[in-house]
């Protein structure tokens, strides 16, 4: 019985790490990258500035993801004293756990968004930031109080199994909020009305044999000056977002096919379903040691495990932030790869990459930790050395 288990317990792991490095795997080449000195792309102003601009909001997140913990470890601590019984006191103790989590990063919110002013990256209203996003937070916390109540029903039906089955339940009910985050969570967008480059956009497309893509333009203006373009959703939903402030003049026409051809590479790369297979892959194992952290309090069927459970949810997002941002670094590679391919326009995405950390005072030369944990996307450093290799090995005259 132990040999089976064994064996059993070895074949899973050797099947998850497979899928792991299937996920992992790019089309990417191994390139010879050059260094890139700071000062030889950026001034030393910018580099100054943009150090302490982001100094400080990397000490905001640490202080807001320590008030996190407290907070979810507060509620955990004290959940017992209610005597809270059946899913309706589980559901209604985690949504009252989830709006104290908000409560509490509403002042760190608010110390960011004074620090985006002052060095005017944004001169949005305080109100804007509290206020704009809340049909999106009522959507998180009405998925997130469903999800908890479909996984304590799974708790008392199951007992301490119920995450063989909660895992995959909990993958499925991301890709859900996935197909439904571009028709439900996207603020003020509207179809890009410059036919010319609609028709640049879409020739793009093809030729990265993604086919047609929505695109459609958002007025971030309102919140913020930086620079920025995104892609939601998949199949049905798939669109391209550009940000208004992409088309008030900073950027050149080529900057701007540089800038939709890497969000073309998301696509064309599949990086949105590589993202829900890694969503399967850690969701079972996930739920497993969830379920591990609710057993002195009788399991996830009760209601005093509910903030035991959001306290372990939070301890993994943060241990295996490293991890994550890794593989979110490496499909932003991909990205930008396979934009410089479709654009052979090496100079208009180095131009690019340039702007955007200026526009949005991103550190170019960030500290070795901050690029591990914290970045999701390649330094622009490291973005300007892909776009002088793509440079070097294009024919001349290109």
């Amino acid at each position: 019985m132990r040999t089976a288990r064994f064996w059993g317990i070895g074949a899973a792991a050797a099947a998850w790490l497979v899928a792991a490095w299937f996920l992992w795997d790019t089309s990417v080449p191994n390139l010879a990258l050059g260094t890139v000195e700071p000062e030889s792309a950026f001034s030393r102003a910018h580099l100054e500035r943009s150090g302490r601009y982001e100094g400080l909001l990397r000490a905001n997140w640490a202080l807001a993801t320590l008030v996190h913990l407290f907070v979810l470890a507060a509620a955990a601590w004290f959940a017992p004293r209610l005597r809270l019984r059946g899913i309706r006191g589980g559901v209604a103790l985690g949504a009252v756990t989830l709006s104290a989590v908000w409560l509490a990063n509403v002042p760190f919110v608010l110390s960011a968004h004074w620090w985006r002013r002052r060095y005017d990256i944004s001169d949005a209203p305080y109100s804007t930031i509290l206020v704009d996003p809340w049909l999106e937070r009522l959507g998180t916390l009405a998925a997130a109080c469903g999800a908890l109540a479909a996984l304590m029903l799974l708790a008392r039906r199951l007992g301490d199994r119920w995450w063989l089955l909660g895992g995959p339940a909990f993958a499925l009910i991301g890709i859900v909020f996935l197909l439904a985050q571009p028709l439900l969570f996207t603020p003020r967008v509207e179809p890009l009305r410059d036919r010319e480059l609609v028709a640049e956009i879409q020739a793009l497309a093809r030729e990265q044999g993604v086919g047609e893509v929505d695109v459609h333009v958002r007025d971030a203006s309102r919140r913020t000056r930086a620079l920025n373009a995104e892609f939601y959703g998949f199949g049905p939903t798939r669109r391209i977002v550009l940000w208004d402030t992409t088309l008030d003049g900073r950027l050149t026409r080529g900057e701007i096919r540089s800038l939709v051809a890497h969000e073309l590479g998301h696509v064309q790369a599949a990086h949105v379903w590589k993202g829900v297979g890694w969503l399967f892959l850690l969701a079972v194992p996930g739920a497993y040691l969830v379920a591990l952290a609710c057993r002195r309090r009788g399991g996830l069927g009760r209601p005093s495990a509910v903030p035991v459970a959001l306290l372990a949810l939070a301890a993994l997002e943060l241990t295996t932030l490293p991890a994550t941002s890794a593989v979110s670094r490496r499909y932003e590679e991909e990205a930008d790869w396979l934009a410089l391919r479709a654009t052979r326009d090496p100079g208009s995405f180095e131009g690019l990459t340039k702007k955007l950390s200026r526009a949005s005072l991103s550190q170019p030369d960030a500290p070795r930790w901050a690029r591990i944990v914290l970045e999701t996307h390649p330094t622009p450093l490291e973005r300007i050395a892909l776009a002088r290799s793509r440079a070097a090995a294009l024919p001349e005259g290109s």
